[in-house]
């Protein structure tokens, strides 16, 4: 016990460039974000499960699904500029425990609104999570070539996390309750706790003067009330108007007294200037068009293969299984991609191939198309992949290494705000597609199809109850009205990301390597990590 206590305290010593230390950082690291990565995707299997069991209505189901991301992109600045002045392997290991206890308290949700919260607790700990585990990989691989090789293993644990999810979920479900899938978060978190205590090293950035609560607070709010105003488009009616408007409204402005802060303050939360930098703004931008744009569409895959297709949980995760294994091999392989083709025609195409994937699955219909749906699958995680690694890898090496933690946030920020508003959007765009097929079915009471249109699962349980030829004529009707939906948020996916590959365009045409090596800062007084108000 003693000498892995001195080999650990041996281990934080030493600098972060130095040795062989930094690969067993990125061990711990990628161990953390397997953590988050497999509860952003193991849920999405179980959702027709949680219908059935806690009768969410529509917009609950959204909340259950989307609360995740939005509570997350809500906190990423917050948390990542936080861990700049007090430590980001403290904020990590406390994101750790909540997000272990937060999992429990999902698993034994009785009601919708326990779930919604409990979600909400896990976007915390996600938020402090995320951020921290770039910024500290930003620290620890100063030497750009090594930085992206790195990434590339830090995004394949990533995409490996997304295939455990629905694969874990699934075998879960065959043989447990819907709140089993929370329950996996507690062991990796059992482990993540004391390895990243022993094994991790502290890391602050060199910025002098006060981290600005009331700032990060305004970043907080402000981006909460933008996706919240988003998410207010699925509903419909004068309330659906109200959440749409006052949360964007409030939302804007206070994102707009952020900004408008950071450039008068002389010691801002996030340095503007970044922005000024055409890699950096550009890689922003190229996150968000692709989440934007896919995110929604794993949620919809999965209630096709399940509802359309009558697959089980299982065999969903296994259908599921080739675009994470694609996207592994993309993460894997994007460090030399990113040498020999540049930034700029790596994410271009990335986005191209995605869009092709995307328009190549429209042909899906009522009927299993195995070959089809394996073709689309996997490029479209080759091409998601591609696209993601050369957008943070020039995001990050385009920031300030005393700046990651507020880099790191932006970035996932990014990546959570584009999840967050592409449910929402995608999912307004699939109900808009989906609903009016369900109207005027013969033999059908327009009370039954009204219920109907909300979800093709509570359409079912509809056909279900009115029995005979009229229940056949609403299931048949609503399947093919979902089939169509699926087809036309396709369609929208696809403009998404050719915007994306023309805002590609900006970014630098080759990768320029500047090594260096960068011990971790030491530890500050504490008159350096004091807060302001």
């Amino acid at each position: 016990m003693s000498g892995t206590t001195t080999a650990a305290a041996v281990l934080r010593r030493r600098p972060a460039g130095a040795g062989a230390d930094r690969w067993v950082v990125l061990v711990v690291l990628c161990v953390s974000l397997l953590l988050v990565a497999v509860d952003a995707t193991v849920l999405h299997v179980a959702v027709p499960a949680v219908t059935e069991d806690l009768k969410p209505g529509g917009m609950e189901l959204l909340w259950i699904v989307d609360v995740y991301p939005l509570v997350c992109a809500s906190l990423l600045i917050l948390f990542g500029t936080l861990g700049d002045r007090v430590g980001r392997r403290r904020v990590l290991l406390l994101g750790y425990t909540l997000f272990g206890v937060a999992s429990g308290f999902a698993a034994l949700a009785q009601s919708a609104e326990v779930l919604i919260m409990a979600r909400a607790l896990l976007g915390v700990g996600g938020a402090m999570i995320m951020p921290a585990t770039l910024s500290i990989l930003r620290q620890v691989f100063p030497d750009r070539r090594e930085r992206a090789l790195a990434i590339g293993i830090w995004s394949a644990v990533a995409a490996v996390g997304a295939a455990v999810g629905p694969l874990l979920g699934g075998f879960l479900l065959e043989h447990f309750w819907w709140g089993s899938v929370f329950l996996v978060n507690i062991p990796l978190m059992l482990v993540s706790l004391p390895v990243g205590r022993l094994l991790l090293p502290e890391s602050k950035g060199d910025r002098e003067g006060p981290w600005d609560v009331v700032g990060a607070l305004m970043a907080a709010a402000g981006l909460f009330g933008v996706v919240l105003g988003v998410k207010g488009l699925g509903s419909g009616g004068p309330v659906g108007g109200l959440l749409t408007v006052l949360p964007l409204a409030v939302g804007a402005v206070l994102l707009a007294g952020f900004v408008r802060r950071q450039r008068r303050r002389a010691c801002p939360l996030v340095d503007l200037k970044m922005f000024a930098r055409p890699a950096f703004s550009t890689s922003v931008g190229c996150i968000v068009l692709a989440m934007l744009a896919l995110v929604g569409l794993e949620l919809i895959a999965a209630q096709y293969l399940q509802l359309v297709l009558g697959l089980s949980p299982l065999e969903t995760g296994l259908r599921l299984l080739p675009l994470t294994f694609a996207a592994m091999a993309a993460g894997l392989a994007g460090a030399r991609m990113l040498r020999r083709f540049g930034p700029r025609r790596m994410v271009c195409t990335g986005f191209c191939v995605t869009a092709f994937a995307v328009v190549l699955l429209t042909a899906l219909g009522r009927t299993d198309e195995c070959a089809l749906m394996l073709t689309g699958f996997v490029l479209l995680g080759f091409g998601l992949e591609t696209t993601l690694f050369g957008a943070y890898e020039s995001m990050l090496s385009e920031a300030p290494q005393e700046q990651a933690g507020g880099a790191a946030a932006i970035g996932e920020t990014s990546y959570q705000l584009g999840a967050g508003i592409g449910i929402a959007l995608l999912g307004t765009v699939m109900n808009a597609a989906y609903a009016p097929g369900l109207s005027g079915v013969a033999g059908v009471p327009a009370s039954a199809s009204a219920s109907a249109a909300h979800s093709l699962g509570e359409a079912y349980e509809v056909s279900a109850r009115l029995g005979g030829p009229a229940g056949a004529a609403l299931r048949h009707a609503a399947r093919d009205a979902f089939v169509h939906g699926l087809h036309v948020t396709l369609l929208v996916s696809a403009g998404l990301l050719l915007l994306g590959a023309v805002m590609a365009l900006r970014l630098p045409r080759v990768m320029q390597c500047e090594p260096g090596p960068v011990d971790l800062p030491a530890p500050r007084d504490a008159a350096d990590s004091r807060v302001s108000v």
